[in-house]
């Protein structure tokens, strides 16, 4: 099946490789190289090397992996960090990711001390339907076992079309034999806003994991169902957010924006690559404050939402400094299943910043772990709808910092140890049913048992260390006994009812709100030195 090439704002990726033959493919097709020209003469030299290498490597060398994974992302790496090949199976991971489903059973899935745990299943799966739990080790599917499978090798086992049978069988904690699971497999959606609910005060609270080909009809939903005429103030949620498509990014933003109103712009070598983006839907009444919340890893489509609302004045930026991902990758399908994610633009945010970091005199490492968040090019200054100074070259600068709270000594040891998710599975391992009440808190029997349990399995820790960290003993089991008894999506709302910096958003709703209302009174005075202008 053929894609025609579509504009991405790609996740950054250590582990997605790029293709040499993408290196010679252009969309209007492909010139032939000959002997006498460098282009020919490179190829002359890299077969050489290759039959070399071929020959007399000390093992045999395996084609796929010496081009696929080695020569071309040489070649692509030289060019920037975010051009990419993806070979057959990362392509397909790639389409299926984007398309925001896929078929399987319904269940994340993760290596743990040489063995595939069930992290957690999705809410109305059949994982879920058929009663497999967080804990559960994975040890048979369809009769094979998978003693020296990896996780994924095992999660691929699970996927399949739609209406097949697959068995898996499991050890459960407390079960003193293996349970077997029949599982017919269904279609399953990946949800690219898994979470919309209302926190406090109609304070409305909405997270955005990536922009997929269904993200903006997925937050129209959302919030059509949760009743948007009700909102007061929203918290939109976009840490982590690597990014995903285009156009799905310019939607979101222009949800909160006015119709044509710009979201972002793209620039390119090409002038078929020159593009503005503006906001293509009359938001209505919809002026209510909204706080975006980022981090150092909020990339790429994410980035232009963040920057089209800080730029226009309509939202109030919180946390770190975001990636500063400013390329745009167009992908191309390529032959045998391959394609090529091949760079075209950079794009720029409505007042003209372009937000990409430098990369010119840095490692890859250094670019992905982002470690300076205060880069950014003093020579490009601009300034919002309101007058307010941003700048580009080193991603969206919030409005207000807030660095999350690094994790104690105590803590890391725990979370080391997968010490509450291992206790939670043991709780409800010999239950037959793994309800709890509504409402439910961990209480003083629940967390003694859990200082007895960590003493178990060899957690090194002191009585004051237990003591100091007995509020964040409680919200941890509570989150995870939570996917058991409830869901994994009830979990996620509990994380971010006690999540501090979802809490200084709310704190924060009263500067996004003097931001609109500035914007309001701005627009009110330029009509009206317009209008005596015109007399």
């Amino acid at each position: 099946m053929s894609f025609r090439p579509r504009t991405y704002l790609l996740v950054p990726l250590f582990v997605v490789l790029c293709s040499l033959a993408a290196g010679i493919f252009s969309g209007g097709g492909v010139k032939a190289a000959t002997s006498e020209d460098p282009l020919g003469q490179s190829f002359k030299s890299f077969t050489k090397i290759y039959d070399l290498v071929e020959q007399n490597f000390a093992d045999k060398v395996k084609p796929d992996t010496a081009i696929y994974k080695g020569a071309i992302p040489g070649m692509l790496h030289e060019l920037d960090p975010h051009s990419n090949f993806f070979d057959p199976k990362d392509y397909h991971a790639l389409r299926e990711d984007q398309q925001g489903h896929y078929f399987g059973v319904g269940m994340s899935v993760q290596g743990h001390n040489g063995k595939t745990v069930v992290m957690a299943p999705f809410v109305g799966s059949p994982a879920y339907r058929a009663g497999i739990r967080p804990g559960d080790v994975i040890i048979e599917v369809n009769d094979k076992k998978t003693d020296n499978l990896t996780s994924t090798e095992i999660a691929d086992l699970l996927k399949g079309p739609k209406g097949t049978k697959v068995q898996v069988v499991v050890n459960r904690e407390g079960s003193d034999a293996p349970i077997a699971f029949n599982i017919i497999r269904d279609e399953i959606p990946r949800f690219s806003v898994p979470d919309t609910f209302f926190l406090k005060n109609g304070i409305a609270y909405i997270k955005i994991e990536q922009f997929n080909e269904n993200t903006g009809k997925e937050m129209e939903d959302k919030l059509k169902k949760l009743g948007e005429k009700d909102v007061k103030g929203l918290v939109l949620d976009l840490r982590d957010n690597p990014g995903g498509l285009l156009n799905e990014g310019v939607d979101v933003a222009g949800h909160f924006l006015k119709r044509s109103e710009v979201v972002v712009s793209m620039r390119g070598r090409r002038s078929d690559s020159n593009k503005t983006f503006t906001a293509r839907n009359e938001n209505g009444t919809r002026d209510y404050p909204v706080v975006v919340v980022v981090n150092r890893y909020t990339a790429s489509a994410a980035e232009i939402v963040s920057g089209a609302l800080q730029d226009h004045d309509r939202a109030w930026i919180l946390g770190e400094t975001t990636f500063g991902k400013g390329l745009v990758q167009t992908v191309f399908p390529l032959s045998e299943d391959t394609g090529l994610a091949l760079t075209s633009a950079h794009y720029y945010t409505p007042s003209g910043r372009l937000i990409q970091r430098d990369y010119s005199n840095i490692s890859f490492l250094d670019y992905y772990s982002h470690a300076n968040l205060e880069q950014k090019n003093a020579q490009d200054v601009k300034m919002t709808d309101s007058g307010r100074t941003v700048y580009g070259g080193g991603g969206i600068t919030p409005d207000e910092k807030y660095e999350a709270q690094k994790a104690n000594k105590f803590q890391i040891a725990v979370i080391r140890k997968y010490a509450i998710y291992n206790f939670a599975a043991k709780f409800f391992g010999a239950r037959q049913d793994a309800k709890l009440p509504k409402g439910w808190e961990p209480d003083d029997k629940v967390v003694n048992d859990f200082h007895d349990f960590l003493i178990k399995n060899n957690v090194e820790f002191t009585a004051p260390d237990f003591n100091e960290n007995r509020d964040w003993i409680r919200k941890e089991l509570k989150r995870e006994f939570y996917i058991t008894a409830f869901s994994v999506d009830e979990s996620r709302k509990v994380a971010v009812e006690q999540d501090p910096e979802v809490q200084k958003a709310i704190e924060s709703m009263p500067k996004a709100k003097t931001l609109v209302d500035s914007a309001k009174k701005l627009m009110v005075q330029r009509f009206t030195q317009q209008a005596r202008a015109a007399r």
